[in-house]
C-alpha cells in the first residue's frame, strides 16, 4: 500500500553510473520511484540488463522498458553501426551524441508521469563532466520543464511537474562519492559506449575515460568496472 503523503517520481535509468546514482538519490528522498529505461536501437543491450538489476537492487515500485528505434534515423555512433565509436579525445559535439535523445526520453517520461499522477521526473544529465551534448545543459532542462507544464493536462490544472537534475553541477568524482555513500554497487553499472553483451567495458571510449578518471579522483583504489579481456584492468 502506498504511504500517505509519499510522492511519486519517474526516474530515467540507463544502466550507467550516473543514472544509478540519481535513482539512489531519489529513493533516499523517500519518493516512490518508477524507473524508466529505453531500448532505442543502441549498440548493445547489456545496459538494459544493468538498468533492470539496478532498479531491483535499489528498489522501485515498477520498472518499465520502452522500445523505440532511433537507429531508423541514425546520425550517431551509438545507433548507427557504420559510424565508429571514437577512442581518442575530441573537441566539439562528438559523434556519440544521439539527435534529440533526451527530448524523446523526457517526453515519454512526462507521459508516464501524467498517467502515474507523479509530479517529479529525475534524469542524470551532467554539465560538468559531460561529452559536449547540448541536451545536458541547465538551459535545456529549464526549457523542457517550461514546455512540460504548458503541454500537459497536469500542468494546466496546476499540478506542475518538476524535472530534477541532482548531478548537473557535480564532477564525476563527486557523483561517485555520493553514490558510494548511498550504497550504489557500481560494478553492476554499464557506462561504456561499446560494451559487449556481457556488459564489459572497452576502456577506450570517452565514457570509459570519464568513468575511470572519476574513480581515481574519488580515491577509489580498485576500479569496480568490468572490462573486456585484455582491456583496462
Amino acid at each position: 500500500m502506498k504511504n500517505v503523503g509519499v510522492e511519486r517520481a519517474v526516474v530515467l535509468v540507463s544502466g550507467g553510473l550516473d543514472s544509478a546514482t540519481v535513482l539512489a538519490m531519489a529513493k533516499t528522498q523517500t519518493y516512490d520511484c518508477y524507473s524508466l529505461a529505453f531500448d532505442y536501437g543502441q549498440r548493445h543491450h547489456s545496459e538494459l540488463a544493468a538498468a533492470e538489476i539496478i532498479a531491483g537492487n535499489i528498489g522501485v515500485m515498477a520498472h518499465k522498458v520502452v522500445k523505440l528505434d532511433l537507429s531508423t534515423i541514425g546520425g550517431s555512433a551509438l545507433t548507427d553501426d557504420t559510424i565508429a565509436v571514437p577512442t581518442e579525445a575530441s573537441t566539439g559535439i562528438p559523434v556519440t551524441y544521439v539527435p534529440a535523445r533526451n527530448t524523446v526520453f523526457l517526453s515519454i517520461a512526462l507521459g508516464w508521469a501524467e498517467v502515474l499522477q507523479a509530479r517529479h521526473i529525475f534524469i542524470g544529465v551532467n554539465a560538468v563532466d559531460y561529452s559536449g551534448y547540448p541536451d545536458c545543459r541547465p538551459a535545456y532542462i529549464a526549457a523542457f520543464q517550461h514546455m512540460a507544464n504548458l503541454a500537459t493536462k497536469a500542468g494546466i490544472e496546476g499540478n506542475t511537474i518538476t524535472i530534477h537534475t541532482p548531478l548537473i553541477n557535480l564532477s564525476k568524482a563527486d557523483i561517485i562519492r555520493q553514490g558510494l555513500i548511498l550504497g550504489v554497487d557500481y560494478s553492476k553499472t554499464v557506462s561504456c559506449y561499446q560494451a559487449d553483451e556481457a556488459g564489459r567495458a572497452c576502456g577506450m571510449c570517452d565514457s570509459c575515460r570519464l568513468r575511470r578518471d572519476g574513480f581515481v579522483q574519488a580515491g577509489v583504489e580498485i576500479d569496480p568496472t568490468r572490462y573486456q579481456p585484455g582491456k583496462m584492468q
